[in-house]
């Protein structure tokens, strides 16, 4: 009866361990022996023998087994456990509503940035040049704007992270005449005659309301010297203010940059003019002076701004604000269909390309200023 059996075994073993418990007992010794462990599983380095209630010493054990045998870690366990390699890739957010790049969109960055990717796509690329070229810089505003380009009450955003550039927000018009000047000064660094001189602290300070002191206040005031930017000195006797910290709108966008590509004085303009070469449906809401500088540019066939910054649309939209993204596609080139030079042509000088004939030049000017 295989109750009997078992009760047989059983006593049997009893017997056994009694004996083993006689001191003196050459039968007890050589069954004492064989319960020790056996040394070499208790010197096994895998440590096969030894399981480990912490998680560091399970993870130890598995990694060594699998070394031996590879059908070790094949378990059920190891199988439910994320890999090395999942447990230290970063959690990435899937909400749909957030305005973070996803594990499916690749980030965009550059400099200190990682938020570029929210920038239109084909704006994209004009932002990494830049930005590597260090013309973007980007400052905490001194205070809220007043006003909005149409007139309407502007709100103050929430200061950006250290790395964030934000491509979508409106650029204020310190930071476009910032940019202007910087990029423009960093493209024909060996032409002198290209260059843009900024204004300097003892002059008489063009507009009321960029006094010497202020930050960009070389940057405004070299402007408006060399009459790109409408002021007291262009005939602008309206023009006494200069709103550095209002949103740009998109004539202002034009405006500034377009007789730093052409250089030479704008042509003669009509809304008629415009609305034939661009199609423009708003064109009648275009002042003259932004009007000869939209017909300027569409002179410029595929090298316009308009086209780089907007893409193709039959409205002007003259007074909309224009985005830190749009004023990097404009500021991306400067020059005319014939010759021009690209941020991306810069970057190669910058990075060795070209780089005997930068020198040559640096050369040159510092002989030049003795």
């Amino acid at each position: 009866m295989p109750a009997k059996s078992t009760i047989v075994r059983l006593s049997l073993l009893s017997g056994l361990v009694l004996v083993a418990g006689c001191e003196g007992s050459q039968l007890g010794d050589r069954v004492g022996k064989s319960l020790e462990p056996d040394p070499q599983l208790a010197d096994n380095p895998n440590g096969l023998a030894i399981r480990q209630d912490s998680d560091n010493n399970r993870d130890t054990n598995a990694s060594a087994a699998a070394e031996n045998d590879p059908a070790a870690g094949d378990t059920e366990e190891t199988e439910n456990q994320p890999s090395v390699t999942e447990r230290n890739q970063p959690t990435t957010d899937t909400n749909e509503d957030s305005d973070q790049p996803t594990a499916a969109s690749p980030e965009v960055a550059a400099g200190n940035y990682t938020d570029l990717g929210k920038a239109p796509e084909e704006i994209q690329p004009y932002l990494v040049d830049l930005i590597e070229l260090d013309l973007l810089e980007v400052r905490p505003p001194a205070k809220p704007p007043a006003a909005n380009g149409d007139g309407t009450p502007a709100t103050a955003a929430p200061a950006p992270g250290p790395d964030e550039f934000r491509p979508n927000q409106a650029v204020t018009r310190r930071e476009y005449a910032r940019w202007l000047l910087a990029t423009n000064n960093q493209f024909y660094s060996g032409d002198r005659t290209r260059k843009i001189r900024p204004g300097v602290t003892s002059a008489q300070p063009v507009f009321q309301d960029v006094p010497a002191g202020d930050a960009d206040f070389a940057a405004i005031q070299g402007l408006a010297e060399a009459g790109i930017i409408p002021s007291p000195l262009t005939g602008s006797s309206t023009t006494v203010t200069f709103r550095p910290d209002a949103p740009l709108t998109r004539k202002d966008l034009l405006t500034w940059k377009v007789p730093l590509d052409t250089r030479q004085p704008l042509p003669d303009a009509s809304i008629s003019a415009v609305q034939q070469a661009w199609g423009f449906q708003d064109a009648e809401k275009i002042p003259p002076r932004s009007l000869q500088a939209v017909l300027a540019d569409y002179q410029n066939g595929d090298f316009s701004n308009f086209r780089r910054a907007f893409s193709y649309t039959t409205l002007f939209q003259p007074d909309k604000a224009a985005t830190r993204a749009e004023a990097a596609a404009v500021l991306w080139r400067f020059g005319n269909p014939a010759e021009g030079i690209t941020a991306a042509e810069v970057r190669g000088v910058n990075n060795g390309a070209g780089g005997d004939a930068g020198a040559a030049d640096s050369e040159e000017e510092t002989n030049d200023n003795g």
